[in-house]
């Protein structure tokens, strides 16, 4: 793209004192920049396409999550984008990588309005260091983010005037109409979640990991408010990354070079690592503020519940170099059960854990959102099903054919579904499992404590609980003894086995038998 005035891989310092001067942002307290971004404080998913061209047409799983795009509608998007661009005094233009593997690794090319889009880029990509590595196919992808740019939905076929469209023949995204970043680094988790499994035989996932002293990598699931970051942080561990990695034949590795947290409600006595990251270079979003403009009120939220942070991944002391690890030991799956039925911990089967991932099950509770008035049962196939192009037993397959060749090799990957939401009763009545008692069960799980520990089945889902766990009360390892009702915990339970029943019928038809078979009684 040219332009008279387009500013190039500016530094950090440059692009937060352009931020400033534009009057679009002020520097927090911690010295972190902070910015609105206007009438979109969270992704359009409604509004994110496919154009649907002789790559895609027979591959993508279409429908309300992958909306099809024509090519000639998203060509004229494009030319407007671009007459857009040369019309503003200052382009922002950035390299960029993705895939910490050099093997897989693609070069992203990302050009934007503002330059505080540029530092969001620069935070979340991998930055490129200058080497030349080998690899065995070269992708190179080009970002178009222009939120003064609006679509006419009449004339270019879009919902409305903002969009979010890729196109894998050109290998390019444009963005219109929405200043979210979250838009930007989405857009290219879309993309590889289509790439990787499809031309590198790697599984793409939307999950956390982190690898211990003696090399045992450990990956993390789990929707918004489930505990995916919290729990991954972990100061005796190093973490990969936070959100987007690849699973291949002989790693795993973060996609992307930053973090991307939710701040609602942060305390640097929860959430530590975070919470110190939120220094210069980091870029914070729809924040409140306190009365002095820039301290930030992490409990605030007139902008949005969806606040943010930025920040690229050294910001965090205890990392991984490289963004690699071994390949995983233990996987958790983790759900936020607002019913308060499923055990804080449980060991599944490999078909269970196909079930479960394919499922990708949370509870969102009363008051999150207007007519929410009970526990309300959310399934994000994959855990991550607004980025993930094909169909969601595919990569439930590759998860399977990995746990199987595993045990095949005399290494044996643990799967084990947390429950951090309710015990003792549903929300309303019971109360949220401590976190304590969470991570200290992870850390049975990831130290091996639970191997010789006797476990028993309970009756609804097929779920192997242990009966006994170090740092954690007996007492609330089976949630049917925790309710001081148990026929209430029995209809609760069958309640919830009918929704995972009933969600799942959509992938049955696709989905290994004994898969199918592995869900509730």
């Amino acid at each position: 793209m040219q332009h008279p005035n387009l500013k190039e891989n500016l530094s950090v310092s440059a692009l937060v004192e352009a931020s400033i001067k534009t009057g679009q942002g002020r520097l927090s307290d911690a010295g972190a920049l902070i910015i609105n971004t206007g009438k979109f404080t969270g992704r359009s998913p409604k509004d994110r396409y496919i154009v649907e061209d002789d790559i895609t047409r027979d591959k993508v799983d279409w429908g309300n999550i992958n909306i099809p795009f024509t090519s000639a509608g998203y060509d004229a998007l494009e030319e407007k984008i671009l007459k857009y661009a040369k019309g503003l005094d200052t382009v922002y233009y950035r390299d960029a990588q993705a895939c910490a593997s050099h093997k897989y690794r693609i070069d992203v090319k990302v050009y934007t309005e503002q330059p505080w889009q540029n530092l969001f880029a620069y935070n979340m990509f991998l930055r490129p260091d200058g080497e030349t590595h080998s690899n065995l196919q070269t992708d190179e992808w080009t970002i178009y983010a222009f939120p003064g740019c609006l679509a006419d939905p009449a004339l270019h076929g879009t919902r409305q005037e903002n969009f979010s469209i890729i196109n894998f023949t050109k290998q390019t995204i444009i963005i219109g109409g929405t200043a979210y970043t979250g838009e930007i680094k989405k857009g290219i988790f879309s993309v590889l979640n289509f790439v990787l499994p499809t031309r590198r035989n790697v599984l793409s996932m939307h999950c956390s990991a982190n690898v211990g002293t003696k090399g045992d990598s450990a990956l993390f699931f789990g929707l918004s408010g489930t505990g995916k970051t919290t729990l991954s942080n972990d100061p005796d561990r190093r973490l990969i990354g936070d959100d987007e990695h690849g699973w291949s034949q002989a790693n795993v590795f973060n996609l992307e070079g930053g973090c991307y947290a939710k701040v609602i409600d942060l305390s640097e006595t929860k959430e530590p690592q975070i919470y110190k990251a939120i220094r210069y270079g980091a870029l914070l979003e729809n924040i409140d503020l306190k009365e002095d403009g820039h301290t930030p009120d992490y409990a605030g939220s007139s902008i949005t519940q969806n606040t943010r942070v930025s920040y690229p991944i050294y910001h965090i002391d205890n990392i991984m170099y490289n963004s690699r690890g071994d390949l995983p030991k233990n996987i958790f799956f983790l759900t936020c059960d607002a019913f308060g039925v499923l055990p804080p911990i449980s060991k599944l089967t490999p078909e269970q854990a196909m079930y479960h991932f394919i499922s990708g099950y949370t509870a969102k509770i009363a008051g999150t959102e207007a007519g929410i008035t009970e526990p309300l049962a959310t399934f994000s196939a994959c855990f991550g099903a607004p980025f993930i192009p094909l169909h969601p037993t595919v990569y439930g397959d590759m998860l399977g054919n990995k746990l199987k060749a595993a045990a095949a090799d005399g290494n044996p990957i643990n799967v084990w579904l947390i429950n951090t939401g309710w015990t003792g009763g549903a929300y309303g009545t019971g109360s949220r499992m401590e976190l304590t008692y969470t991570r200290a069960m992870i850390k049975a799980a990831l130290t091996g404590a639970l191997n010789d520990v006797e476990f028993h089945q309970e009756s609804f889902f097929g779920l192997s609980i242990p009966k006994t766990c170090p740092d954690v009360p007996n007492a609330i390892l089976n949630p049917r003894d925790t309710w001081r009702n148990e026929e209430v915990y029995d209809e609760t339970a069958r309640k919830l086995a009918g929704l995972f029943n009933n969600n799942f019928k959509a992938f049955a038809d696709e989905a290994d038998p004994l898969v199918v078979e592995a869900g509730p009684r």
